[in-house]
């Protein structure tokens, strides 16, 4: 059953194990304002601890992921409140963003049509994306006159070649998905008819892994990157020790799986983790 954000702009419906997160403003090209920016932390929040999820899928209604910022609510209305209104609309779409990249259980984006300016910055914040062959990413904010904010051009850098970066900050060209999944800003493009199916089996294997194992991979993964090696070295270690202390039992059966019962194989599947030992 599909159930609504306070003001209708997030929708989401859960089943089996997978939420799948809307955002719902498709006459608008599902363009965040600062509405939406606080219903989605009110989503983030219902949804992070509930037994039921396991994985979180964010798309959009309608034929766009999201066009980014909405320009008329999101700058020129909270421009005309000065400097207090500008800056209480970025903490709040700042906000949800940094939840989002370092949220409880895994999350993919599922982009099935444009992503402008804006919308890198929840793009980045998933752990995976996968996109429609026909989707359309931009850094449009070049054409209005502004540089690419909200993290986009740190989404940029990120992600692509520096070459393409450049190319794709300064033209404010759009690309289509295949190549967004050419470039690096998303794992993978399909066709559209063919995108949710490919984003469900990727959640269906993921909820047979370790919750607790995945959260402190994909820490991990965004934390080391800008650490030395011997820090990353040092990360590493605790994180683990951290994890174990939130589930040894479940390394130890995962363990006791593979070499006592030889009932799989660690490089070609997961542990059973709904088994304990009897």
């Amino acid at each position: 059953m599909t159930e609504l954000s306070a003001n209708g702009v997030v929708a989401y419906d859960v089943e089996n194990g997978i939420a799948w997160v809307r955002f719902n403003r498709a006459d608008k090209r599902n363009a965040m304002s600062p509405t939406l920016n606080r219903d989605m932390m009110e989503v983030l929040d219902t949804l992070e601890f509930r037994d039921d999820v396991g994985v979180l899928v964010l798309s959009g209604e309608g034929p766009a992921w999201t066009a980014g910022m909405d320009l008329k609510e999101y700058f020129r209305e909270t421009e005309a409140q000065g400097l207090q209104g500008t800056r209480k609309a970025q903490r709040e779409s700042y906000g949800w963003w940094r939840r989002l990249r370092w949220y409880q259980k895994p999350t993919i984006a599922m982009v099935n049509g444009w992503c402008f300016g804006g919308g890198y910055g929840p793009l980045f914040a998933c752990d995976l994306a996968f996109a429609a062959e026909e989707a359309k990413f931009g850094l449009s904010e070049i054409n209005w006159g502004i540089l690419p904010g909200g993290g986009a051009t740190k989404v940029a850098t990120e992600l692509l070649p520096f070459r393409k970066a450049m190319y794709h900050a300064m033209m404010g060209e759009n690309i289509d998905g295949k190549t967004a999944a050419e470039w690096g800003l998303v794992n993978e493009a399909l066709p559209l008819d063919a995108l949710k199916d490919r984003v469900t089996e990727v959640a269906k294997v993921l909820l047979g892994k370790n919750p607790v194992a995945l959260k402190a991979t994909k820490d991990a993964v965004r934390r080391v990157g800008v650490m030395t090696y011997d820090e990353a070295e040092d990360y590493l270690i605790r994180a683990q020790e951290a994890a174990n202390s939130y589930d040894n039992e479940g390394r130890k059966e995962g363990i006791r799986q593979f070499i006592d019962e030889k009932s799989y194989k660690p490089g070609l599947g997961a542990y059973d983790k709904d088994r304990v030992k009897a």
